[in-house]
C-alpha cells in the first residue's frame, strides 16, 4: 500500500517471505506450464480469480523472467519485469531489515556460514551464509501488470516541476483523472473486504474518520522501518490540493490518534514520528504517512509534514487551491511530457 507519477499506486500485490533457497535452486529457469495457466480470463484485473494470487501456493518458477527494470543499491531490493500466462507481472525482490531476535540466533549458529574475504590489522571481512530462515527476501508482485506499472518501476532520470494552482487545473488534474490506477484495492480495505487483520486502528466516523494500515513497503514486523497509512474514509479527497479548512478536524484527528496507535502498539512516540503526505501521491485517495525518524523511505521533494499542512490550512483556508508545489517526476512520464507540451506552446 502502499513512490506521483513517481510511485503510482498498484493493486493489492500477494507478498511472500523466500529464502534465498527457495527462490532459485532447482526449479530455476522452470516456467508455468499451459495447467499451470489453468486458462486464466485476464479480460478484467478486477476478477478474483485473474492474478496469479489466486492459485493459492505459488513460486517464483512460475514467472518467466524478462529483464531487470531498476536495482536500487541502498535499500537492497531489485524490480524485476516477468510474464504469467501471457502477461506482465513486476516483481520486486527485497532484503529484510535485521531483527534483535534474528541476529541473536545467526550469532548463536554453530555452522560454517562465515567464509573469510581478507583481514588487515585488526579489520576482518567476511561473507556470511545463515540459515534460509534466517535469512529471508521480500517478495512483492504484481499481476496482471499494465504499462504504467512497468514505467513507474523502472529506473528513470527525474525532473522538478513547479505545479501553479492553474497548471493544476489544466494539466496534473486531466493527467490523473485519466491515467491514475484504479482504486479497488483501497476501497477493499474500507470496506473490510481484505486486509482487515492488518489494521492497526480505526476510526469509523465517515468526516473525521480513517483506517491505519501498515504500508505494503514494511513487513509489518521490525520497528526499524515501520511505515504505516493513514487512509481516510471520505473519498472525495484526492490529494494535498484538495485540503481545505473544512479538513482541519479530520487532520487533527489523524495525528493524534495515528500518533497514539502507534506508540500504543509499537512504543514509538509522536515526537519520534515523521507524519507526512506526499505530492504527488502513490495514488489519489487522500492518506498520510508514519514512520519513524530514524527511517526516510522517500524524497524529500515530495514531503509535506502534516503539521507544516495544519498550519498553512489555519493561515489560510484555501492555500493548497492557491499555492504553488514542486515536486520531482520521471522524465519519460505521461505527466512531464503535458508539461513540456505546455510549455512549449506558452513560448510561442
Amino acid at each position: 500500500m502502499m513512490s506521483d507519477i513517481l510511485d503510482n499506486h498498484e493493486p493489492a500485490p500477494k507478498q511472500l517471505r523466500l529464502s534465498p533457497k527457495s527462490a532459485g535452486g532447482e526449479t530455476k529457469g522452470v516456467y508455468k506450464t499451459e495447467e499451470q495457466c489453468n486458462a486464466l480470463d485476464l479480460t478484467s484485473s478486477q476478477l478474483s480469480g485473474s492474478t496469479i494470487h489466486s492459485k493459492g501456493d505459488i513460486n517464483l518458477s512460475m514467472i518467466k523472467f524478462v529483464r531487470v527494470l531498476n536495482e536500487v543499491a541502498d535499500s537492497k531490493l531489485i524490480h524485476v519485469e516477468g510474464e504469467y500466462c501471457g502477461d506482465k507481472v513486476v516483481l520486486t525482490l527485497e532484503k529484510t531489515p535485521f531483527t534483535k531476535e534474528n541476529v541473536e540466533k545467526i550469532m548463536a549458529a554453530a555452522d560454517k556460514s562465515l567464509q573469510k574475504d581478507f583481514n588487515n590489522d585488526i579489520y576482518g571481512f567476511y561473507k556470511a551464509y545463515p540459515n534460509p530462515e534466517l535469512n529471508g527476501i521480500k517478495a512483492t508482485i504484481i499481476h496482471p501488470a499494465t504499462e504504467l506499472h512497468i514505467k513507474k518501476y523502472s529506473a528513470q532520470s527525474f525532473c522538478m516541476i513547479q505545479e501553479s494552482p492553474e497548471d493544476y487545473k489544466n494539466i496534473t488534474l486531466p493527467h490523473v483523472e485519466s491515467q491514475s490506477f484504479s482504486l479497488d484495492w483501497v476501497y477493499n480495505i474500507l470496506d473490510h473486504s481484505n486486509e482487515t487483520e492488518r489494521i492497526i486502528f480505526e476510526d469509523n466516523d465517515e468526516d473525521k474518520g480513517f483506517i491505519l494500515v501498515p504500508d505494503m513497503k514494511w513487513d509489518g514486523e521490525g520497528l526499524s522501518n515501520l511505515h504505516a497509512l493513514a487512509i481516510v474514509h471520505k473519498k472525495d479527497i484526492k490529494s494535498l490540493r484538495d485540503l481545505t479548512s473544512n479538513h482541519l478536524t479530520l487532520l487533527h484527528n489523524i495525528r493524534e490518534k495515528g500518533s497514539l496507535a502507534i506508540h500504543q502498539r509499537y512504543g514509538i512516540k509522536e515526537n519520534q514520528l515523521r507524519i507526512y503526505v506526499h505530492y504527488q501521491p502513490s495514488f489519489y485517495h487522500f492518506h498520510v504517512h508514519f514512520e519513524p525518524l530514524a527511517y526516510r523511505s522517500s524524497s524529500v521533494e515530495r514531503c509535506h509534514l502534516l503539521d507544516h499542512i495544519i498550519d498553512n490550512i489555519t493561515l489560510m483556508g484555501d492555500y493548497y487551491q492557491k499555492s504553488t508545489i514542486t515536486f520531482p517526476v520521471k522524465e519519460d512520464s505521461d505527466l512531464y511530457l503535458r508539461y513540456q507540451e505546455s510549455r512549449s506552446m506558452e513560448g510561442q
